[in-house]
């Protein structure tokens, strides 16, 4: 076909026109909201560096969630900040660790109503900030992987839906699935950060969670931003050892990616547009420079246009707002 048979603007007349032939939709069954839960008194503390972000108590925990709920936000990715660290991460598998019992408090308050997804690494935990266990100046991966089994079972026998495991170390899907099929948890799904590149707009997170690595960078374990076939690699290695979900991390910069897993494999597909590109749009907005709802809902677009089934989203409740609103 070609002009003037053919007439492309035909179709972008109107909204209801552009709607009969809209090809990429959002919804928010397919959101799902990352919350901080600290050890501490204070209800809620603001990160500076990702406005209208915030650390938790349990107690605020508990009013974020039901917040969620009420925008019908299907799901959580719970990330925990302890009040004592040590240089292997004891908090983290601690039954009584910080994620733990928030993971009990949300579940014994809402039950059903929201899917709670814990993340499962030890940065956050670690005096020194790595993702395991550190062995003559690196990350030691095979003892790494068997305190992040640990982790994991702690996190669903306090009652977590899902675990979503983001150190990158090698064999820690397989090592998980194992234990929790041991313990009798065959239904709780693995989400895996398989392609979590080594990327620059992890910055606002590492404050949010406090886990900023003392010395060094995680290059030895992320990967690199340059390789796009290692990522194929690394989630088809996943996929073998078990895990139901795969996950790109970043999202934006890393659509090339999202589109080729998409194309390859045949498994649900997550993006978590992180701490840096919320932070980016937020910001260009508050100066006007950007029109912010546009931005978001061209971002969100973006992602499932590449190919993802779900958005981890500091967004969500925006975008949940605006669907309810069918303001889009």
């Amino acid at each position: 076909m070609k002009y003037p048979e053919y007439r492309p603007r035909r179709m972008r007349r109107d909204i209801k026109l552009r709607g009969l032939v809209e090809e990429t939709f959002l919804s928010v069954k397919q959101l799902i909201y990352p919350v901080f839960v600290k050890d501490m008194e204070e209800e809620r503390i603001p990160i500076p560096s990702m406005p209208d972000i915030y650390q938790f108590s349990i107690e605020g925990v508990l009013k974020e969630v039901e917040e969620v709920i009420e925008l019908s936000i299907p799901a959580i990715l719970l990330f925990g900040i302890p009040k004592e660290k040590d240089e292997v991460g004891s908090e983290a598998y601690n039954k009584n660790g910080i994620v733990q019992r928030a993971v009990r408090e949300i579940k014994k308050r809402f039950k059903e109503d929201i899917l709670v997804i814990t993340d499962v690494c030890m940065c956050e935990y670690t005096s020194h900030g790595h993702c395991g266990v550190i062995r003559e100046g690196d990350v030691e991966n095979d003892e790494t992987v068997k305190l992040l089994a640990k982790s994991a079972l702690s996190h669903v026998m306090a009652g977590a839906d899902m675990v979503a495991p983001s150190d990158m170390m090698d064999g820690r899907i397989k090592a998980i699935r194992e234990i929790l099929d041991l313990h009798g948890d065959y239904r709780i799904p693995i989400m895996s950060y398989a392609a979590k590149y080594a990327s620059s707009l992890y910055g606002p997170f590492r404050d949010a969670a406090e886990s900023a690595p003392k010395f060094g960078d995680r290059r030895s374990y992320q990967m690199d931003p340059k390789n796009q076939r290692e990522a194929l690699r690394e989630i088809e290695l996943d996929i073998e050892e078990g895990a139901d979900i795969i996950m790109v991390k970043p999202a934006l910069f890393y659509l090339d990616v999202l589109a080729l897993a998409k194309e390859r494999f045949n498994i649900p597909l997550a993006a978590y547009s992180v701490s840096g590109e919320y932070t980016m749009l937020k910001l260009a907005a508050s100066k006007g420079f950007i029109e912010y709802r546009r931005g978001v809902l061209e971002m969100m677009t973006s992602i499932k246009r590449a190919g993802a089934d779900m958005i981890i989203t500091y967004f969500a409740k925006d975008v949940a707002k605006w669907l309810k609103e069918h303001t889009l």
